[in-house]
Formats: structure tokens, sequence, C-alpha cells
């Protein structure tokens, strides 16, 4: 999963991209509006944690334009500004939670968590397909009734894959949406870990779940 975090305030913002990470996410952090719209034409992104007042255009601005170009990726909305008013102001403008300054990083961990499971493909943070089962709260993944172990940028990968079963899922693709901006990989990166993945889902196993399509890319079928 990746997230885009939008707050000017360095320290605060440090510190929610951290949480982030340890959560398991793939995080972009930037300072002003104008610089996120730059990351949102640039991305695609599961959540962004937007702060209101911002440095050239305000996260209402950035909220307004993304809906208004049809971008449905759930936004939770970061203020000092907690009055009701307020609160309608950014969920007319097309925000999906509010959360007001100042406020517990845990308490933001789980608002963000719920609002990805009520934006993604699927309801729920439990995916199946066939004998192939992926918790995403509990990060385990079985097959066969037998737990498979697998690392965090494998779990990764499964989960999007498994989102998007039946879709063909190229190289820049996957890799674009495990990874942020920061990230310095070889190209071939993404048949490394395919490679591993499919090794520990699919053998053993008579139906192939992890599938190639040449010349396009990877999926869950």
């Amino acid at each position: 999963m990746r997230i885009l975090v939008v707050e000017d305030q360095k320290d605060l913002n440090e510190i929610i991209v951290r949480k982030l990470t340890n959560e398991h996410y793939a995080v972009d952090a930037c300072f002003s509006g104008d610089d996120a719209e730059d990351f949102l034409r640039c991305a695609e992104y599961d959540a962004v944690i937007l702060d209101i007042m911002l440095p050239g255009k305000t996260g209402i601005g950035v909220l307004k334009d993304m809906r208004a170009a049809g971008d449905r990726t759930p936004v939770l909305l970061l203020t000092a500004m907690g009055t009701v008013e307020d609160r309608v102001a950014g969920l007319d403008a097309g925000a999906d939670d509010y959360l007001v300054k100042p406020f517990d990083f845990d308490e933001l961990m789980a608002r963000v968590r719920a609002m990805i499971r009520r934006g993604g493909e699927r309801a729920g943070s439990v995916m199946t397909s066939g004998d192939l089962t992926l918790d995403a709260d509990a990060r385990r993944v079985e097959r066969g009734g037998r737990e498979i172990s697998l690392t965090a940028k494998e779990f990764d990968i499964l989960q999007y894959m498994m989102q998007n079963e039946g879709k063909v899922l190229s190289r820049d693709k996957l890799s674009n949406h495990i990874w942020n901006y920061d990230y310095d990989g070889g190209s071939n990166v993404i048949d490394v870990y395919v490679y591993h993945l499919r090794r520990k889902i699919d053998d053993g196993f008579d139906e192939k779940k992890i599938v190639t399509v040449k010349g396009a890319g990877y999926m869950v079928k």
C-alpha cells in the first residue's frame, strides 16, 4: 500500500512518515499543496493524508481538484481547525475522514487502515483466491490451510496482486505501487520478487496462482 503525506510542519511530517513506514506502507511526503498535485499526477496512491493549511494551494483546494478530476483516492484531512463548520467544509469537499490536531498517532494509524479498507476494491481485510487466503490486518498468508512465510515486500506485492485478481499488472505498475520515489532498485527487481513469491505460493500445487503474461506483466488468477 502506498500513501502520500502532505503536511508542512516538517517534524510532524517526519513522524507520520516513520509511523506509516513501520506499518509496512510505502510513503511519499511533501510540504505544499502544489507539490502534492505533482505527486498525484505521477503516481497512484491508496490513501492521502492531507493537511488543510498549506503553502500555496490549500488542502481543500487540492482535494477539490482531485475529486473534479475523478480521483477517488481516500483522503484524510488534518487540521488545527476543529469547528463543526470546518469539518463540514472538508467533508463536503470530498474528504473521507477528518482528524483535528493534536491527535494520537495510534488513532491516525487506525483511521488510515479503516479508510483504506473502505476505499479498497474488496471489503474487509481478508482476501481469497481459490485456496489462497491473505489477511491484510494480521499480515498472514495461507494456501490449502498451510501458512506461508513471506517477506514484507513479498506480502505487499501479493496483496496488491490479489486486490487486482484477474488483471495483468505491469512491472512498472507493481514497482510504482509498492515503492516510493526514493527507491532506486534495478529494473528486474520485480521479476526477482515474483520468482521467490511464486516458489512460495505455487510450489507443490497443481494450480498455479501467479501467472506471467509474456510482455505485459503478472497476475493472480
